[in-house]
């Protein structure tokens, strides 16, 4: 599995972004960059992950690159994590509504927390890990909290994220 991600991350190294939007360049090098932003924010595995494969999507176009990336990380990593890329957007997108829908809930908290990483990893200069290191140091945190039951790991989450308090 982690080789499976690690591909997945690496072929986001050729995707171009807008320079309007992503000044920092190609979808790999902004995703690493969220990612060791947030290494600096959070302890969370889920969150780490989320930041780090959160753009993965792109790979096949960033139409709709949150529910692509979500398909494809779907029996990788565990639900919460792949609720996380599929409703990343969900904030820039419709603010109000996605408040008002998960308002009192750890998801409101943690997509507002990958938001602000999302618009913080613009930096054309940033320092990042590579992929691999990335991953490994995922990994290393709690591979159990990450991995998807139906790869035979335990997921620490089976209930609907829509309805858990903070």
């Amino acid at each position: 599995m982690v080789h499976e991600l690690l591909e997945l991350l690496e072929s986001n190294e050729q995707v171009a972004q807008s320079e309007r939007w992503h000044p920092e360049g190609n979808a790999l090098f902004h995703m690493l960059q969220v990612y060791a932003l947030a290494r600096d924010r959070t302890d969370d595995p889920c969150l780490l992950a989320a930041a780090l494969v959160h753009d993965v999507g792109k790979v096949l176009g960033s139409q709709d690159h949150a529910q692509t990336g979500a398909d494809l990380l779907e029996g990788l990593l565990a639900p919460r994590v792949v609720w996380l890329v599929q409703h990343h957007l969900d904030l820039a997108a419709a603010p109000c509504a996605t408040r008002r829908r998960l308002r009192g809930t750890r998801e409101l908290r943690d997509l507002q927390r990958l938001r602000a990483l999302d618009l913080a990893g613009r930096s054309p200069v940033a320092r990042v890990p590579s992929a691999r290191c990335a991953v490994e140091q995922l990994f290393g945190l709690g591979a159990s909290l990450l991995i998807d039951p139906i790869a035979g790991e335990p997921a620490p989450m089976t209930h609907d994220l829509r309805k858990e308090r903070l």
